[in-house]
């Protein structure tokens, strides 16, 4: 027999507290941020008690890091995974974000937080660490000369133009995209362009014209 357990109104209800506290922290981090939401009401809009949700999460610290951690937990597997895709394609596939992108959900928590010890924050990090790395790793593919400098110049893009689209209420994505472009075309050197006749192959002297011998 399934397990139950009692919400706030002592209603019976199945498995599946977990992924709802969880949905209810996505949506109340999201519309009113950490700070201000209370385990009171993350639980209320969740249907579980307090007790439940201690039993999932030992506090808010680890929920808050755990609801980072659901959000992109392959690092963009989407865009740096894709085998239909040149380098250079994916490079740009980074900033192919719905109109409606909010402020980056791990830029939000590292400004709420505050403390860089925090494990929300510590994960932030991580992630906007192994977002540079792994644009750095296609620049690297797509034969830029430095693709180092290139990986953080587009991660530093990439935060900038979810920033922008949050501030002023309109999708930044499309200006960085084209600035990215530039960015690239400049770092990957072009082919040399073929030289003419550079494909005829000559052995030995060149002949001599018939009126000087």
């Amino acid at each position: 027999m399934p397990e139950l357990e009692k919400g706030p109104q002592g209603q019976r209800r199945g498995r599946g507290a977990r992924e709802r506290i969880l949905g209810a922290s996505q949506q109340l981090f999201r519309d009113q941020g950490i700070n201000r939401t209370g385990m009171d009401q993350l639980c209320a809009v969740a249907q579980v008690s307090k007790r439940t949700a201690y039993q999932h999460f030992a506090n808010k610290d680890e929920l808050v890091a755990e609801y980072l951690r659901r959000f992109d937990p392959d690092v963009m597997s989407g865009v740096f995974d894709r085998t239909d895709l040149t380098p250079r394609e994916r490079l740009l596939a980074a900033f192919e974000m719905p109109a409606s992108t909010p402020l980056c959900p791990y830029i939000a928590a590292a400004v709420e937080l505050h403390d860089p010890r925090h494990p929300a924050a510590e994960y932030a990090r991580e992630y906007k660490i192994a977002i540079a790395a792994r644009l750095t790793v296609t620049a690297r593919e797509a034969g830029a000369t430095d693709p180092e400098q290139l990986g953080e110049q587009l991660a530093l893009l990439i935060d900038g133009a979810s920033a922008r689209t949050r501030v002023l209420g309109s999708e930044c994505f499309s200006t960085a995209a084209a600035i990215a472009a530039a960015l690239i075309d400049n770092a990957i050197p072009s082919p040399a362009p073929p030289q003419p006749g550079g494909d005829r192959v000559t052995t030995g002297p060149a002949p001599v014209p018939a009126g000087d011998r």
